[in-house]
């Protein structure tokens, strides 16, 4: 029987190319951790009270009305509030870093990206940001509220975790599936070199390097993060690190394209924005494929199972295909998929684990929960790996 070395690094693969952008992130992280006592979350009054100091700054005469506390926000926390500038009043949503996340992400990069791809595709506008956290004492984010639900809001069934276990009915599926498929064209078919996207490093076309700077990023985080050492994490890792696939496309990422990370209008079904930004990136269009395929995200429906709970796998890559005139490389993409499973098990039984043990997160509970969830992403890892190593 084979014995795995569960060792942090894999002797032998160079962890020091990476995305410049993402090092320095990472970097950041380490030292505001370490510097840490244990996290509160803001209260919506102290928030009401930095906003309005903001405001008299950055918009004299306006006024800074009905802030409350949004739901969700695994990564974040979220507040919305209204802005009346004596003219006409807006809704927004500021999203602010807490110590540490369920995934550690650049506040300037979602900013850049959303204020690019907004006049392309339904998305919110980011229209003010403190990249330092000078003025709240942690980085934010503040964009124009779209209004909108992730989910029909006549089943009341199933987890109520964002985009787990989301199901559609047949009308709804047929009307949003296109949409959510056409949306993702478009993020892979702007050409991002066109925009203004100042801290978004390109890998070289034509190499592995698209996928050598995800797994680098990902298993330094699973390194910094880890509770306890796992042998499918350095399984997957040196699988992953065996097979890198080459790009010859580099494209825009968006990082977490699923059901839950889109608003829809439940009358007229039209999705009114793209959300969660947060990991968007330069890469391999496979990448987002890959996230969308992974089995948390899906559903089943007359025994059919179905990708993010709109439509089954093969459905999935043909609309893909036609909306985006680009061919999938289904080797490339069993890659992505097993390095996105790999990217969720340390999401949930690394980092989110560390931010609930030391009191650094607002969602504790909701961290602490997703813990048992990673041991699905092992299985599914497991099983993957399995079916290359035999084919």
């Amino acid at each position: 029987m084979k014995t795995f070395d569960t060792a942090d690094v894999a002797v032998g693969y160079d962890y020091t190319d990476a995305d410049p952008g993402v090092t320095a992130l990472l970097d950041r992280k380490q030292t505001r951790v370490s510097d840490h006592l244990s996290y509160s979350p803001i209260e919506v009054s102290a928030v009401e009270t930095h906003l309005k100091n903001f405001f008299s700054k950055t918009a004299p005469g306006s006024t800074v009305r009905q802030v409350s506390r949004m739901g969700g926000g695994a990564s974040k926390e979220q507040f919305l509030f209204t802005l009346d500038n004596g003219v006409s009043e807006s809704k927004y949503v500021l999203r602010m870093d807490p110590i540490q996340t369920a995934a550690e992400t650049d506040r300037q990069r979602e900013f850049e990206v959303l204020n690019a791809f907004s006049k392309h595709l339904p998305a919110p506008r980011a229209d003010w940001i403190d990249y330092e956290g000078k003025e709240f004492g942690q980085p934010f984010a503040i964009m124009n509220f779209v209004p909108g639900v992730t989910k029909p809001t006549a089943k009341s069934d199933g987890p109520n975790v964002t985009g787990i276990g989301t199901t559609f009915n047949a009308k709804l599926r047929s009307e949003l599936a296109p949409q959510f498929i056409k949306n993702l064209a478009l993020i892979h078919n702007i050409d991002w070199r066109q925009e203004e996207l100042p801290s978004f490093a390109e890998p070289r076309p034509n190499s592995q390097q698209s996928a050598l700077w995800q797994i680098n990023w990902i298993s330094r985080v699973w390194r910094d993060d880890k509770i306890h050492a796992s042998p499918v994490a350095a399984i997957a890792e040196r699988w992953l690190r065996r097979n890198l696939p080459t790009n010859s496309d580099v494209s825009m990422i968006h990082g977490d394209y699923r059901t839950g990370n889109f608003l829809f209008d439940e009358e007229s079904r039209e999705i009114t924005a793209i959300l969660d930004w947060e990991w968007a990136h330069l890469g391999d269009f496979h990448e987002d494929l890959g996230w969308m395929l992974q089995d948390l995200y899906a559903s089943t429906d007359d025994n059919q199972r179905l990708i993010c709970g709109l439509l089954t796998r093969e459905e999935m890559i043909e609309a893909y295909e036609s909306a985006s005139g680009r061919t999938v490389d289904l080797k490339t993409l069993r890659w992505y998929e097993i390095f996105c499973a790999y990217k969720c098990y340390a999401i949930t039984l690394a980092t989110s684990i560390k931010a609930a043990r030391d009191g650094a997160n607002h969602q504790d509970v909701m961290l602490s929960w997703m813990a048992p969830v990673g041991h699905r992403f092992a299985t599914e890892i497991c099983k993957m790996i399995a079916s290359e190593e035999t084919a």
